[in-house]
């Protein structure tokens, strides 16, 4: 199976809470992109498949955290897949920053910001 994605993935590791109502997991973010994250969390199985958790994270070394609310895609062997549904203006500035850092490419990171743009204009 080819997977075709639109979006860099950059390998990132932070801690992250992970929450659905009353549930909540502490696990790591693995890799992360501006359109999803891959997690792991020793107790992802509390999760529910095709509901919204809420995520957040601290960027190392900084007080800056990212929230964010993301629809859980797969829960396989402690790897948590998210796309992500919903995330603040403050918060995606600091997540696109971290991409363009990692990417290196401001070309590739200004398509990918103008895909997501085209994906909030359809909803």
């Amino acid at each position: 199976m080819t997977e075709r994605r639109r979006f860099s993935r950059i390998i990132y590791q932070a801690p992250a809470t992970l929450s659905q109502g009353e549930v909540s997991v502490v696990g790591n973010v693995n890799d992360l992109s501006l359109h999803g994250l891959l997690l792991r969390a020793d107790d992802a199985e509390k999760l529910t498949l095709g509901k919204a958790v809420n995520v957040s994270f601290t960027l190392p070394e900084s007080d800056i955290t990212i929230a964010l609310v993301g629809n859980l895609i797969s829960n396989e062997k402690h790897a948590v897949r998210l796309s992500i549904d919903h995330i603040d203006i403050e918060s995606i500035g600091h997540l696109k920053r971290l991409v363009e850092l990692n990417v290196g490419d401001d070309s590739l990171l200004h398509r990918e910001i103008e895909h997501l743009s085209d994906l909030g204009e359809h909803h």
